[in-house]
C-alpha cells in the first residue's frame, strides 16, 4: 500500500484508576495523569509517541476515550504539550476496552477510515525508536485489512501478564506472525516454558486496525455492543470540546475487552480479517505496581531511583518518590518509599502488589485518601487544602489565565480571599471589582460571588473559609462556564 495514502490516528484509552500506585495515584487523579518517569505525564508521553513518525501520515488530533471526571485535566494536559483540537469521547460509565474502541472507530470512520493505533494511556515505552519501527510494520498489515496486536518480547518468566502465542511468520523479511492464541497469566513453570519456546509474547494491550475493520468485527461477534455504541454515539449532545454520548444507550452496552470480544475469535471468521501479532522490544512496561516503576526508572550506581527531593545514604535497589518534601532514606535495600502531602507508603519491593489491600481497607473505612489528593484539579485551575480545623479551612487557589469559577453561593460558610499573585476579578453580591496583589475581600455567608482571572499570568489567592460546614458539596451554582450543574 502507498504509505502516502495511509493515515494513522492515535486512540488513547484513559479510564483506569491505577490504585496499585497509591498514594501517588488516586481515583480522581490516576497514574496516567502523573509524571512518573519524566517531566510529562504518562498520558502526555502516549500522545506524543508518534511524533516524527515517518512510516505514514499521522492525524495530529488524537482521540481519547475517558470519563467525565478526567475530561478537563486531560484537555489541559494535552494543551500543555501543544496538542490542539483533540477529540475527547466521554463515557457515562465504564464498559471495558471493546466498547471504548467501538466508540473511537465510530468517531474516526467518517474521516476517511484511518488506521487506528489503540494505546492505553498509562504505559511506559523506554525505546521510542523501536516502538515506531514495530508500529510501521503493524500499520502496513492493518491497512491491508489485518487486526494487529503487539506482543512484547519477554525478557523474563513473568507471571503477572497474559501472553500471546505467535504462529507462522507471515512472509519472508516480516516480523509479523499469525495470531495463534491468547493465554491467561501462567504459573512460574509455565511462564518459564513460554520464555524458552520463543513463541510467546506478553500481551501489551496495544492494537492496530482500520476503523471499518473493527466495526465489522464487533457487529459480527457482539451485535448488542455494536448497537448500543452506535445508538449512544448517534445521540451525542453538541459540545465544542467533548463528545458526550447518550447516557441511557451506553449504560445498556455489554462490557468486554478487545481481546475477548474480537481478537480471540478471529479464527472463527477469517473473512473479517487476519489476526496478527507483531513482536515489540521497546522497553515496554504497564507500570502496574511500584516495583515495575523502579524497574523502568533511571538509577544510580547502587540501583537506587528517585523522584523529587531525595537523599540516599547506604541504600541499594530502592525507589523513593517524593512529592512535597525532602525524604532521606538510610540503609534501605529493595524498598519502595512514596511520599505525598497527605500520605506516606513504605513497602518491600516483593510486596508492592499488596498496596491494593491497603486501598481496600481505606475504602472500607470511608477514607477519602483513595479518592483524591490534597491538591484537587478543576477546569479553571486547582486548589490545595493547606490547613483545616474545627470551623475553618485554608486553601491555596490558582486560577488559570482567562478562567473563572462558577457564579455561586454557600449556605454554611463565609470566605476571605487574599490575592498573592496576579489580578483577581471579583463578583461579591451586587458589586464587581478588581483586586491586586496583597489586597483582599470578604464574602459573607449567603452572598452570590465569583472569582475570575482576567490577566495573562496565573492568579494565586489564599482562601480562608469559616463556618459550620465546609464540605465541597455546599455549593449552589447559578452560572458555570464549564457546564457543571446549576440551580
Amino acid at each position: 500500500m502507498d504509505k502516502r495514502n495511509m493515515i494513522i490516528k492515535s486512540v488513547i484509552l484513559s479510564g483506569g484508576s491505577g490504585t496499585r500506585l497509591w498514594p501517588a495515584s488516586r481515583e480522581s487523579y490516576p497514574k496516567q495523569l502523573l509524571p512518573l518517569t519524566g517531566e510529562r505525564s504518562l498520558l502526555q508521553e502516549t500522545a506524543v509517541r508518534l511524533d516524527d513518525f515517518v512510516g505514514a501520515e499521522v492525524d495530529p488530533r488524537p482521540l481519547i476515550v475517558t470519563n467525565e471526571e478526567y475530561r478537563f485535566i486531560i484537555a489541559e494536559q494535552l494543551r500543555q504539550i501543544g496538542v490542539s483540537s483533540p477529540q475527547i469521547v466521554l463515557e457515562p460509565c465504564g464498559r471495558n476496552t471493546a466498547p471504548a474502541l467501538t466508540l473511537a472507530a465510530l468517531a474516526a470512520h467518517g474521516e476517511g477510515d484511518p488506521v487506528l493505533l489503540v494505546m492505553p494511556a498509562d504505559h511506559v515505552i523506554a525505546d521510542p525508536g523501536a516502538f515506531q519501527r514495530a508500529i510501521a510494520e503493524g500499520a502496513e498489515l492493518a491497512a491491508a485489512g489485518a487486526l494487529v496486536t503487539f506482543g512484547i518480547v519477554p525478557d523474563r518468566a513473568e507471571t503477572g501478564y497474559g501472553y500471546i502465542r505467535g504462529g507462522a511468520i507471515l512472509a519472508e523479511g516480516s516480523q509479523g506472525r499469525v495470531l495463534a492464541e491468547f493465554v491467561e497469566k501462567p504459573d512460574r513453570d509455565t511462564a518459564q516454558r513460554y520464555l524458552e519456546s520463543g513463541e510467546y509474547f506478553w500481551n501489551s494491550g496495544i492494537f492496530m486496525m482500520k476503523a471499518s475493520v473493527w466495526l465489522r468485527a464487533i457487529e459480527r461477534f457482539n451485535p448488542a455492543m455494536a448497537s448500543a455504541c452506535t445508538t449512544a454515539y448517534a445521540g451525542c449532545t453538541p459540545d465544542a470540546d467533548f463528545i458526550r454520548l447518550a447516557q441511557g444507550a451506553f449504560e445498556r452496552c455489554p462490557s468486554d475487552s478487545i481481546d475477548y470480544a474480537v481478537m480471540e475469535r478471529l479464527a472463527d471468521a477469517p473473512e473479517l480479517g487476519q489476526g496478527v501479532v507483531v513482536p515489540m522490544a521497546a522497553g515496554w512496561s504497564d507500570v502496574g505496581a511500584w516495583d515495575a516503576l523502579w524497574a523502568v526508572s533511571d538509577k544510580d550506581s547502587d540501583g537506587n531511583a528517585a523522584r523529587g527531593e531525595v537523599m540516599f545514604e547506604g541504600c541499594r535497589n530502592t525507589l523513593v518518590h517524593s512529592a512535597s518534601r525532602l525524604v532521606a532514606a538510610i540503609g534501605c535495600e529493595d524498598m519502595i518509599v512514596v511520599e505525598t502531602p497527605d500520605a506516606v507508603m513504605v513497602a518491600h519491593k516483593d510486596h508492592t502488589q499488596d498496596v491494593k489491600k491497603v486501598v481496600a481497607r481505606l475504602k472500607a473505612e470511608g477514607r477519602s485518601l483513595t479518592q483524591s489528593h490534597r491538591k484537587v484539579y478543576r477546569p479553571w485551575g486547582w486548589y490545595d487544602s493547606i490547613d483545616e480545623g474545627e470551623r475553618f479551612q485554608v486553601k491555596r487557589i490558582v486560577v488559570n489565565p482567562g478562567a473563572k469559577l462558577s457564579l455561586q453561593m454557600h449556605h454554611h460558610r463565609a470566605e476571605h480571599w487574599i490575592v498573592v499573585k496576579g489580578t483577581a476579578e471579583v463578583t461579591n453580591g451586587e458589586r464587581s471589582f478588581l483586586l491586586g496583589e496583597n489586597e483582599s475581600t470578604y464574602i459573607p455567608l449567603g452572598h452570590t460571588h465569583r472569582l475570575a482571572n482576567p490577566g495573562k499570568v496565573p492568579l494565586e489567592i489564599i482562601e480562608v473559609q469559616s463556618g459550620s460546614y465546609l464540605g465541597e458539596d455546599d455549593i449552589v451554582r447559578f452560572e458555570d462556564t464549564y457546564g457543571r450543574g446549576c440551580a
